[in-house]
């Protein structure tokens, strides 16, 4: 599975950011997928994560009422909106697919990563 994230850019406080994540390879559709985060000097952290058919979603507090989590199975592609932008969510964004169908935030769970995508948010 490749995995390629891409849609970040810099924008301003109280903006909106769509990202997407286009795979290949394999199908996503048997998996949960997710969403993580680095800022600079910071560890790698959770930020939302689906299930294979975008029943349930999860997302961490900080980004719960703001960040939107989807996918397209058809298209091989997860998105994450993200609306109310903060300066505090400049990172760089990953996506992930989990070695599982389950709800879970933990990065050991995930086994195939995208490249990144930057975010950058300006006050």
């Amino acid at each position: 599975v490749q995995l390629q994230a891409f849609g970040g850019g810099l924008v301003q406080a109280g903006g909106s950011l769509r990202l997407s994540c286009a795979a290949s390879g394999r199908t996503l559709s048997s998996n949960a997928m997710g969403w993580f985060r680095q800022a600079p000097g910071k560890e790698r952290e959770f930020v939302a994560v689906i299930t294979w058919n975008g029943s349930s979603t999860s997302y961490a507090d900080s980004v719960k009422g703001r960040f939107t989590i989807s996918r397209d199975n058809a298209k091989n592609t997860l998105y994450l909106q993200m609306n109310s932008l903060k300066p505090e969510d400049t990172a760089v964004y990953y996506c992930a697919r989990s070695s599982y169908n389950l709800l879970v935030s933990a990065i050991s769970r995930y086994r195939y990563w995208g490249q990144g995508t930057q975010v950058t948010v300006s006050s």
